[in-house]
């Protein structure tokens, strides 16, 4: 069953089962039961051990798996920073602080846009973080949890595909380097290339120009106009009949002793401790080389959540001791609360995550991305549509194995071979397009562990953050998919570029008029 076409089908069954059932735990579970079947060809006893392995490597793989176990533990800690900021009176506080200063809708939903720019050293880090920063923020002003999911997700791996300073940028650079040496190619650096390609990845392109055109205008489409009349009107933010991973359960009696700084102190020491942990580790494992794009390609991203979590943890903790002097509701019995509270938020998240992680072992085992990568390489393929090709694949294998890493190491190297052979002067655009299709596939990917930790950061239903940005990452594709066939024909990036953002202006003028019409309706 290994790298035919009935390797698709875990992935598939377990995307449509989520779609229809929106239980995302028991369709995640029957992709990985049937893609443990479909390995040992239907034998139970050896489906059953290899589906216990699909756990088990999350934890141990030769040794201690310390990259998945220092994430989950990262986002435990943050669920308890997010308790005691509770407990202490700080989201409290910084909400009368941040509605003073920011007084529209709007402005509450830019700075959630511009801090997802801003914080681009990893998209785990960026998804949870933003979250943590925005939310007060963004519930003072009734916008919803799904936009607030919507402009974290389409924020972080859209920035960190395209910057050369983050986990991501390293990787891809490196990637770049064996595929440059492969075929011989020294016209460019790798780190020459990929700042060239970020003109070129016309996904990222539209989908945060749109991002931007949502926070700046009050037009909504589909799913998420729902979403938000029902916050407006409403003042319910998500649904509570759905698990929300990330969001308290329990309430804390009200604090008034909190301070803005409760909350402002933990977050930016788990940012600077984080920050500097990256630089530190990836420092020390390049040889203590001062070469910023070598440190973070060597950073060990996982322990430097780890530490700025604990930090910020220790340090929220320490701020509500500090309040047994002056707060006469303070208590060690509510310190336990707060705990509890903190991680039993985040198991939601923890077990979909682990869940995934089995899932994607499974189709790693069943070569699901070599057989899609098969169909490139088997058929000959116009010249034309190849970036456009490769684009649609990527996507399509992002969203059915849930990881664009996953696919940048598989189709990056395939699609450089095919262009090379053909027209090695669109070698660019294509590893762009690659890039470009593997980040829109994991947008609209309901086992992607980025969609999960987006909706784990706004504290929203992992389906219902899927089913409201699904329409604007369709529309993005779509004007991406237009750009590159325009490219691929013409052969000239520029007018690739020039027709799509003809496109979004086009397509702006038509949403502003609608805008407009939704806001007198809500008037």
């Amino acid at each position: 069953m290994e790298n035919t076409i009935y390797s698709l089908l875990p992935p598939l069954l377990a995307i449509i089962m989520v779609l229809v059932t929106k239980r995302v735990l028991l369709s995640l579970g029957v992709g990985i039961v049937s893609a443990a079947l479909l390995v040992n060809s239907f034998a139970p006893v050896d489906s059953f051990l290899l589906l216990w392995k699909s756990f088990q490597v999350s934890f141990w793989k030769e040794g201690l798996n310390t990259y998945n176990i220092y994430i989950l533990l990262f986002i435990l800690l943050l669920g308890v920073v997010t308790a005691f900021v509770n407990l202490s009176g700080g989201s409290t506080a910084f909400a009368a602080w941040a509605v003073k200063r920011i007084t529209t809708r709007r402005g509450s939903k830019l700075l959630t846009a511009f801090l997802g720019i801003i914080i681009f050293v990893d998209d785990y880090f960026n998804a949870l973080a933003v979250g943590q920063i925005a939310r007060p923020i963004t519930d003072s002003h009734k916008v919803s949890r799904a936009k607030l999911a919507y402009f974290i997700d389409s924020t972080s791996a859209p920035v960190c595909v395209i910057s050369p300073v983050s986990s991501w940028g390293a990787f891809l650079i490196s990637q770049l380097g064996v595929i440059f040496t492969t075929h011989a190619v020294t016209n460019h650096t790798p780190l020459e290339a990929f700042m060239l390609m970020a003109p070129m990845n016309f996904y990222v392109i539209a989908s945060l120009a749109i991002v931007f055109f949502i926070a700046w205008t009050e037009f909504d489409l589909l799913e998420m106009k729902k979403h938000e009349t029902r916050a407006r009107e409403t003042g319910q933010l998500f649904d509570p009949n759905k698990p929300n991973p990330g969001v308290l359960q329990g309430n804390f009696p009200e604090n008034k002793y909190g301070k803005v700084t409760d909350l402002v102190l933990p977050i930016v020491t788990l940012v600077v401790v984080t920050l500097f942990s990256m630089f530190w580790t990836g420092y020390q494992l390049s040889g203590k080389e001062l070469n910023p794009f070598t440190i973070f390609e060597n950073t060990d991203v996982p322990l430097s959540l780890l530490i700025g979590g604990l930090s910020a943890t220790i340090l929220a903790i320490l701020l509500y001791l500090r309040q047994f002097k002056s707060n006469p509701n303070a208590s060690f019995a509510l310190i336990w609360k707060a705990l509890y509270s903190g991680i039993s938020s985040m198991i939601p998240a923890i077990f979909i995550l682990i869940f995934a992680w089995s899932l994607s072992f499974l189709i790693n085992e069943l070569e699901t991305g070599s057989y899609l990568a098969k169909l490139v390489t088997e058929n000959n393929i116009p010249v034309g549509v190849v970036p456009l090709l490769l684009f649609v694949l990527t996507a399509f294998m992002a969203f059915a194995t849930g990881s664009s890493w996953g696919s940048f190491g598989i189709l990056l190297p395939i699609g450089a071979s095919i262009i090379m052979a053909i027209e090695p002067e669109l070698l660019l655009p294509v590893l762009a397009a690659v890039l470009a299709g593997a980040v829109f596939g994991d947008h609209c990917s309901p086992i992607s562990d980025t969609t999960i930790m987006s909706a784990t950061g706004a504290g929203v239903n992992v389906i219902d953050h899927v089913m409201t940005q699904l329409p604007y990452a369709i529309i993005s594709a779509i004007i991406a998919a237009i750009g590159y066939l325009i490219l691929g024909l013409t052969g000239s990036v520029m007018i690739g570029f020039v027709t799509i953002v003809a496109i979004l202006i086009g397509l702006f003028i038509v949403w502003n008029s609608m805008g407009k019409k939704q806001s007198t309706e809500i008037q």
